[in-house]
């Protein structure tokens, strides 16, 4: 298994949670439990520097992807090729869900806690799905507020768990 803390281990904790609620594998669903359980912050403080540091990559991720993604169309035959076809089969698979759920749907899809699923890939639905930068942002952020929630109070009840069954 990999052991994040470790990584991470001559940094503060203040500094190390946000640093890996920045990675894309893992994003706040690692650093909040590692946070409350391995640093010992306490539960505000680990969210909130968790729900920071998730939503640093966002802000440059959701600015970077419409320019680049013109600049290597406009360069590259193959890139036009693969974002006309991105975009086309993405939107076309996803549509009804999307126009029915609107914004509801990209909040829900960074809020629950699974792999695949997140800040990150977030990001990359909102840019696929046209959703304007300010729009997509706070979406996000309440998606990673509402995932903040989830798990701490998962790993509050794991912690629980631990408590009853080990010791």
């Amino acid at each position: 298994m990999i052991d994040i803390a470790s990584w991470f281990s001559s940094l503060p904790p203040q500094l190390a949670t946000p640093l890996i609620a920045m990675f894309p594998i893992g994003e706040l669903r690692a650093a909040l439990p590692v946070a409350l359980t391995v640093y010992d912050l306490p539960i505000w403080q680990a969210v909130l520097l968790s729900v920071f540091g998730n939503m640093i990559p966002v802000v440059g991720l959701l600015a970077l992807y419409g320019p680049l993604s013109e600049w290597l169309s406009k360069h590259s035959t193959l890139a036009k090729h693969f974002f006309d076809w991105l975009f086309q089969a993405t939107r076309e698979r996803h549509k009804e869900k999307f126009q029915k759920w609107g914004a509801a749907a990209l909040i829900l899809f960074v809020a629950i806690p699974i792999p695949v699923t997140g800040a990150w890939t977030g990001s990359v639905a909102a840019f696929v799905f046209g959703i304007p930068y300010k729009h997509a942002l706070g979406y996000i952020f309440l998606g990673v507020c509402i995932a903040s929630v989830i798990v701490t109070l998962l790993t509050l009840a794991g912690g629980g768990l631990y408590e009853l069954f080990v010791h």
